[in-house]
């Protein structure tokens, strides 16, 4: 169903089981048991989940939204913890059960017990799981816990102990699916950029809700987070990665997890928007995060944020900065925006569906040879083309030598090989191959 050309909807959600407690009772290991992955990091430390996270998970043929949230500190409003409650408050609010985690080897504290009351108050009274729980001769531990709410769960998250039990609870009045519908495909967005440079803001403008914590503070955002967006039809999900720092500039050990996992989250994607602060220029952790992208072949638009704050004359000379910087880049189309005010955001649509069709788009071997026919190449005789993959689009030349050709010829055909087929806003792979050559001899470059 088409979507109109104005605000982007938020696709319509499965029932939602909002994970709430206060910090490091083990919200984000209960979170990554139910959905069976690491989306979110779990370390010791902590304050580590700011923003919300979203899951799916199925029990028992019922599929439902997990979310997680940051570590809850009811009377402290001020700075990180005050946006935490607020962004949990918008999680809650939309919840259709909200499981508040304690930890049985504490005991109930003062701020389980506000949290509580905050909860029913919301009209959203609490199902308590108690964590820490690592058998049946741990159980009486959760007795405890019935001053705080009527519905008590022992479990260990960690372990798996008593989440069968927590999970018939959950679900028991959610409408089991008849029949296995596929999710609608959609296109996998990771932005990324150094600490501060607006990538929260621009995820929120993008859709259409203040969805990611926004702050001054560098390095609020510690996990990915991420939604998924209809535009004009089109299923995109953004994924608001942590600011990358350089491995060696990171102490703590939640830091380096962030860079692993925002890392990751490029592999995954299908198209990456780097974020770079115009008022700061092209800095060399800009090139080395840039780098991750274009080495997973991944497509690539480069977004420059806060352009309003340097004017039409400096904006020119930025762009030229930047491709003089960034010359690995040339295939990425650069758009400047402001976040803030959301100026120029709405491009970035049509932009990240052109990249992901260049990244997916297969030219035949007919085709390619048809090119190749036409092609002035003097160095060595190319005895036929033809494209191994997609996203990276890959080409195998194969030749009458065994050895490779010289970067600079591979380079020549990669642009030759846009200028025919376009291939705009993704790096593409050129491999050589001699006919009948063993493996070992293979050389492979992005472009």
């Amino acid at each position: 169903m088409e979507v109109g050309a104005g605000a982007p909807k938020v696709n319509s959600r499965p029932p939602s089981i909002v994970i709430v407690g206060r910090p490091n009772v083990g919200k984000s290991t209960l979170f990554n048991r139910l959905t069976g992955t690491r989306r979110s990091i779990v370390t010791n430390e902590p304050g580590i989940t700011r923003d919300r996270i979203y899951g799916t998970a199925n029990w028992e043929g019922r599929t439902f939204e997990v979310v997680d949230t940051g570590g809850i500190v009811p009377e402290d409003k001020a700075g990180i913890p005050g946006e935490i409650l607020r962004q949990a408050s918008v999680a809650i609010a939309n919840a259709t059960q909200v499981v508040q985690i304690v930890d049985g080897r504490a005991g109930p504290t003062l701020l389980d017990s506000e949290l509580a009351q905050l909860l029913r108050r919301a009209g959203k009274p609490p199902i308590l799981a108690v964590n820490k729980i690592d058998g049946a001769k741990h159980v009486e531990l959760a007795a405890q816990f019935y001053e705080l709410g009527d519905q008590v769960f022992p479990i260990s998250a960690e372990h798996g102990y008593g989440i069968d039990a927590l999970l018939d609870a959950l679900t028991k009045d959610m409408p089991r699916a008849e029949e296995v519908v596929e999710p609608k495909p959609f296109i996998n967005v990771a932005i990324i950029g150094r600490p501060n440079v607006g990538k929260s803001t621009l995820l929120n403008q993008l859709v259409g809700e203040e969805r990611s914590i926004v702050s001054s503070i560098p390095g609020t955002t510690r996990d990915a987070v991420d939604t998924v967006v209809e535009h004009n039809g089109i299923s995109y999900r953004f994924l608001d990665t942590a600011g990358i720092r350089r491995k060696g500039k990171t102490n703590q050990m939640t830091e380096k997890l962030s860079v692993v996992m925002a890392r990751r989250h490029i592999r995954m994607a299908h198209v990456v928007l780097l974020i770079l602060d115009a008022t700061e220029g092209v800095l060399g952790l800009d090139a080395t995060i840039a780098g991750y992208a274009h080495e997973g072949g991944r497509g690539l638009i480069i977004v420059v944020n806060k352009w309003d704050l340097i004017g039409e004359a400096i904006k020119r000379k930025f762009e030229v900065e930047l491709r003089d910087n960034l010359k690995f880049l040339e295939y990425a189309a650069v758009v400047f925006v402001s976040a803030k005010t959301g100026i120029g955001v709405k491009s970035l649509f049509r932009l990240i569906r052109k990249a992901h069709e260049s990244a997916s788009l297969r030219v035949s071997t007919g085709e390619l040879n048809r090119f190749l026919q036409a092609l002035e190449f003097e160095e060595r005789k190319i005895l036929y083309i033809t494209q191994a993959s997609i996203r990276p689009p890959t080409f195998v030349l194969f030749t009458d030598k065994s050895t490779p050709l010289h970067f600079s010829h591979e380079r020549y055909i990669s642009n030759q090989i846009r200028k025919r087929f376009g291939f705009e806003g993704t790096p593409i792979v050129v491999k050589t191959r001699a006919r009948n050559a063993p493996a070992k001899r293979r050389s492979a470059r992005q472009h």
